[in-house]
């Protein structure tokens, strides 16, 4: 009986030493019952799986809930029957919400599906010539930017309806895109162009263009008075700068003290920025070596600190509070500590991992605020 007591306070101790060493234990999230909501009042985290690739073990299918103001426990599962390709879940591309509309949009490789967040139903889902990459809508909530699966160009979508008003054609492989928060320009990223092309929202054509940067640009964000984009490029472990009202790229920033290797996804050394909602740091996702890097956000841009993950993260965004970070491996890391708070998981307690999450405020029924899936700048 000592023996074992003994081993046991030794394995413990081990494990403590570990934490302290490589990454926090993340607490337990479902302990007991899930969450319920309340008259359809609360403050959730929106989670559209499978948000990595069509990988079914990060969370299933469906749209799952989870409370954030306690202690992000699971909540439900809203099925999304739609997305099906030969019988298999598509990967999920993108969300947004509509606060106007009360509602959610998903993006999958093939189409889009608008789900009332009052009746949790699907009220339509459009498969798009050329399919759907990660939309973004105007603040208004009544138009989106939908870029086609990697094709030249971007669907202007009416959100009410899903019907198209326009295409704007930009380059070769349409991607990420930010809705500025004026609602006067829409930000979009090719992947086989060191430009970030800029559209007027009121004519629909392209006006300027960022850049160019040293490669082709992933994922990016912006802040909230639209000066200033933070851009990952193509083979940089790290990320770049640029003016959004020169045009010009002014900075360029590599992770040091940490080398850049193979990554399992996207190709790509960094494929995840976001900065945080005061718009003091940036926060960067390091595939290869399972971590978050956090730098200044204001010139030189120093290196802050790095955080652990426990898988590879692909995206990032924030609470719109700034009191949470949301990598899409999974963690609930708490912004100011650098603490890992918890795991999502689902109603089975497996760990939920997904690039396609977004906060939203119900108040009876209705959407009140919602957050963005690219963690833009929150200052003005």
């Amino acid at each position: 009986m000592k023996r074992h007591q003994t081993a046991t306070l030794l394995s413990l101790s081990a494990l403590l030493l570990i934490a302290g060493s490589a990454w926090i234990i993340p607490l337990p999230v479902n302990e007991g019952m899930p969450a319920a909501i309340d008259g359809g009042t609360g403050h959730y985290l929106y989670v559209a799986t499978p948000g990595i690739r069509d990988y079914l073990g990060y969370g299933g299918h469906g749209l799952l809930v989870f409370d954030i103001d306690n202690h992000h426990k699971f909540v439900k599962r809203i099925s999304t029957k739609g997305f099906h390709k030969n019988g298999h879940p598509s990967n999920v591309k993108g969300i947004a919400v509509s606060e106007s509309l009360n509602s959610v949009f998903i993006t999958t490789l093939e189409s889009m599906q608008r789900i009332d967040l009052g009746t949790e139903k699907v009220l339509w889902e459009i498969a798009y010539k050329g399919g759907c990459d990660r939309m973004s809508i105007s603040p208004d909530g009544m138009t989106m930017y939908l870029p086609s699966l990697e094709k030249d160009f971007w669907n202007v979508v009416d959100c009410k309806s899903g019907d198209i008003i326009t295409k704007i054609k930009v380059y070769a492989r349409a991607h990420n895109t930010i809705y500025g928060p004026s609602g006067n320009r829409a930000y979009m990223a090719d992947i086989a162009s060191p430009l970030l092309h800029v559209a007027d929202t009121k004519t629909h054509t392209i006006v300027q263009t960022i850049g160019p940067f040293s490669a082709g640009i992933r994922p990016f964000t912006i802040n909230s008075d639209e000066s200033l984009v933070f851009v990952n490029v193509n083979d940089l472990l790290g990320f770049e700068v640029g003016d959004l009202k020169t045009g010009q790229k002014i900075a360029s920033i590599q992770v040091q003290g940490w080398d850049k290797g193979p990554v399992r996804r996207h190709g790509n050394p960094s494929h995840g920025i976001g900065m945080t909602p005061d718009e003091k740091e940036i926060w960067i996702s390091d595939g290869h070596n399972m971590r978050m890097h956090i730098f200044s956000a204001e010139a030189p841009y120093q290196q802050l600190t790095t955080i652990p993950l426990s898988d590879m993260p692909g995206w990032v965004t924030f609470s719109i509070d700034g009191q949470y970070a949301y990598p899409s491996s999974g963690e609930v890391i708490h912004t100011k500590t650098r603490k890992t708070l918890y795991l999502l998981q689902d109603e089975n307690y497996n760990t939920v991992s997904s690039e396609k999450m977004i906060e939203i405020f119900m108040k009876d029924g209705k959407v009140s605020k919602a957050g963005n899936q690219f963690g833009i700048g929150r200052l003005h």
